[in-house]
């Protein structure tokens, strides 16, 4: 059973998921916009993994017993300066998440609940992973700035991105059978 601590902080990462994926699709209709479809490729499977995140909180809360409770997320913005300009939000932004998974660790060591900090290492291995995606894309953008020809190489290279899902949870899998 989730403690009412543990509880309330799984559900504010949820929902903060929920921004993360609704913040990157804006990104994917932003880069449509700018005839970049490969950029929005990228954004766009980017927004997938971010569904897939809020889905394990989701099934995680549920599994312990506890409620899940959806909030009114905001919008995210719309448009950006240029491809380097989305790729520096990001980043930052895939940095502040990487806090907010801290900070879940933390409270999971104070309250000592084991299972939730077992849960939360997959999430620990995934920022990492997370930021060295946006460092090296950012790195290619800020290479690509200023050349037409890079920015559609580089295009043409984002288009071939696929999202993987990660494993399933074992709720997710039953309520499929």
């Amino acid at each position: 059973m989730l403690n009412e601590k543990i509880e309330h902080a799984f559900n504010a990462q949820l929902n903060a998921e929920r921004y993360s994926s609704d913040l990157y699709l804006s990104m994917a209709a932003w880069f449509y916009s700018q005839n970049l479809p490969g950029f929005a490729n990228w954004m766009r499977v980017q927004a997938k993994e971010e569904d897939a995140h809020a889905n394990k909180f989701f099934d995680y809360i549920l599994a312990r017993g506890g409620k899940v409770i959806l909030s009114e997320i905001g919008a995210p913005p719309g448009r950006w300066d240029s491809p380097t300009a989305a790729f520096e939000n990001v980043l930052s932004h895939e940095r502040k998440v990487t806090g907010l998974i801290h900070d879940l660790v933390d409270l999971a060591a104070a309250e000592k609940d084991h299972s939730a900090s077992s849960f939360l290492r997959w999430f620990v291995d995934e920022q990492v992973e997370e930021e060295e995606s946006a460092e090296r894309v950012l790195s290619q953008a800020r290479m690509a700035s200023g050349s037409p020809a890079a920015l559609l190489m580089l295009d043409r290279e984002f288009s071939t991105r696929t999202f993987t899902p990660p494993a399933q949870a074992r709720r997710e899998t039953q309520a499929q059978e």
